[in-house]
């Protein structure tokens, strides 16, 4: 079954609606990953942030006020009509919520213990629903009111691309008639102390796959598609292959070779009837830490022997961690979809100087060209923490 994607909400360091994160991510433009002071002691690092006021939480939901449902209801409101005209054509039950989170609430609990050691109180509205990792989907399901089945993948950094997976089962099983699915992240102390303990944050832009890099940029995002077993009005956009693996080679590094990360792009492939040199561009996870993009060249240059277009868009948003899958899958989308009329690829920034043990790779920079001829096929990589690896390939509906 078709798994269309019909509408798309994303905010991110690149821009708070669809359009204008098409326009500068197809300009290549980093001026949203800037250095600041006070996310780790003693440190200030870039970080990919959104700028400016979010949208309140309505104050019926008060209770499940957090940054990262504020990034989400974002996301959301950008999509609203959408969705509204499939509650009114499948009924609020036929509709699913599948997100990927791994941050979930977690500022606010952590910015709550801290008021409680020192006052021995919680402050004024903290709940603990905040920092639930399902708060997400709960917060979705209660705005917009819906009863269908409701869940939060965490996977680290491959969560919300599970989530699309997911989605497209719950279409596939009759379950649901539509899926809202995606994923959001925000910043937080937490997570940036966590990678700066790993010694993978980078003092400076991340630099992927270059000689001279040297870690991490980290990100916020949130991403919302609405995904359906019938295609929407004008051209169509579909899920059409997903493929996951995981070769538990280390809780936190990925295993050398690549084994598990070509297995999902071949698994991907053969979920969507496809052979490798019939993908026209593929996105890469691509962080900028020494042993990911090792173990991401060999995978891609052993699949791809002949090259593929590809690029890492982090430069542009940072990781943002549980939102990447489905960020970096809306940008495969954005680059097929009407916001994107001079078929422009998104290119790959950094210093041009590839590290000579690697494999080299097809890069691509703001000249590159999607072919505008029917049917496209785009796939975008996602690996995480535990060797989990899942590679997804949207294209042109047939």
């Amino acid at each position: 079954m078709t798994a269309y994607l019909n509408a798309l909400g994303v905010i991110c360091a690149l821009g708070r609606d669809k359009q204008n994160v098409a326009r500068n991510l197809f300009a290549g433009d980093c001026s949203g990953v800037r250095s600041e002071a006070g996310w780790v002691a003693e440190r200030a690092l870039p970080v990919a942030s959104v700028a400016g006021e979010l949208a309140q939480i309505p104050e019926a939901l008060a209770a499940q006020r957090s940054r990262n449902n504020q990034l989400l209801l974002e996301a959301g409101l950008q999509i609203r009509p959408e969705i509204d005209r499939a509650i009114q054509a499948y009924g609020r039950a036929r509709i699913g919520i599948v997100l990927g989170t791994s941050t979930s609430g977690i500022d606010e609990a952590s910015q709550g213990i801290a008021h409680y050691l020192r006052e021995q109180r919680f402050p004024e509205g903290y709940d603990y629903q905040q920092q639930e990792l399902s708060a997400p989907a709960n917060f979705l399901s209660d705005w917009l009111g819906l009863s269908g089945p409701s869940y939060v993948i965490s996977t680290a950094c491959t969560s919300s691309a599970r989530a699309l997976m997911s989605a497209r089962r719950l279409l596939d099983l009759g379950l649901c008639d539509a899926v809202l699915c995606g994923g959001v992240d925000s910043l937080c102390k937490l997570t940036l102390n966590g990678f700066s303990a790993l010694e993978a944050v980078s003092n400076e832009r991340c630099n992927p796959f270059s000689v001279n890099r040297s870690g991490i940029n980290i990100g916020e995002a949130a991403v919302l598609f609405l995904m359906s077993k019938t295609p929407g009005d004008g051209h169509s956009i579909a899920l059409l292959g997903d493929g996951a693996s995981s070769d538990a080679h280390h809780i936190s590094a990925p295993e050398p070779s690549g084994r598990g990360a070509r297995q999902a792009m071949e698994k991907a492939l053969r979920c969507a009837g496809l052979d490798a040199s019939q993908i026209d561009y593929l996105n890469l996870h691509g962080t900028a830490t020494q042993h990911n993009d090792a173990m991401e060249s060999h995978a891609v240059a052993g699949l791809f022997p002949a090259g593929v277009p590809c690029s890492s868009t982090k430069p542009m948003t940072g990781h943002t961690l549980g939102a990447a899958g489905a960020l970096e899958a809306a940008f495969c989308w954005l680059a097929l979809s009407a916001d994107n009329p001079g078929h422009a690829l998104p290119p790959h920034v950094w210093d041009g100087q590839p590290d000579p043990e690697l494999p080299a790779l097809n890069w691509i920079d703001s000249r590159a060209r999607l072919n505008p001829t029917h049917p496209r096929r785009l796939m975008s990589n996602s690996f995480a923490f535990g060797g989990n690896n899942v590679s997804l390939i949207i294209g042109d509906a047939q």
